[in-house]
């Protein structure tokens, strides 16, 4: 394990801040690759002294958004029955995708609405997909780009908390990530209903003048 984690910080010290990025876009895409083994341990360099910790977050910000938005035109342009069809090849199973798992992102995309593109960053195994029934029912694109913006930064500094706090103990990391897990959900929902109630006072403002 130890050997691990020590491949893993030398990996992170060599790739710097674009590597991050393009990680985090392959994480955030529907090719499986696991955003634990791209942040913390960068986050933990930072505690160190040898990486930047808000440029490692705002690095995996944005590599996970250009995942996402990958996600959501591949949807939209191919359309549900083609994506479909592509999830039931057998090359597709190499990547540990299949029409079972887009099924279970579409279900709670319909479940929730716009609001899972947010919610759903954070679901383990909806994650990287949930930008794929986005795309199906062409959600608005900037509604998509604020909530996956809200959920990917939730889940980037999640990661890079935990890596900067604890570094590479697993045991404390596992320990603590449900608590910080869950005080990001309420604080990101919290800014959501914030810019809500913002809105809805503007247009009451607006439907008395006139």
């Amino acid at each position: 394990m130890f050997e691990f984690i020590d491949l893993l910080l030398l990996f992170s010290a060599k790739m710097g801040y674009l590597g991050i990025i393009f990680l985090m876009a392959i994480e955030s895409s529907f090719i499986p690759f696991p955003s634990e083994v791209v942040v913390p341990p960068a986050a933990y360099l930072a505690s160190q002294g040898q990486m930047n910790i808000f440029l490692v977050v705002i690095s995996g910000i944005i590599g996970s958004l250009i995942g996402a938005i990958f996600n959501y035109f591949f949807a939209m342009s191919l359309g549900r029955k083609i994506v479909y069809s592509l999830a039931g090849h057998r090359y597709a199973r190499i990547l540990l995708i299949d029409e079972n798992k887009i099924a279970k992102a579409e279900e709670y995309f319909l479940k929730y609405g716009n609001i899972s593109t947010f919610i759903g960053r954070l679901v383990p195994a909806v994650r990287q997909l949930i930008s794929i029934p986005a795309g199906f029912s062409r959600m608005n694109f900037k509604n998509f780009i604020f909530y996956t913006f809200l959920g990917s930064s939730a889940w980037t500094i999640i990661l890079a908390v935990l890596g900067y706090t604890f570094g590479a103990n697993q045991e404390i990391l596992s320990m603590y990530y449900r608590e910080i897990k869950i005080i990001a959900i309420v604080l990101c929902l919290g800014v959501i209903l914030f810019f809500v109630f913002k809105k809805n006072n503007k247009k009451d403002a607006k439907n008395f003048k006139l």
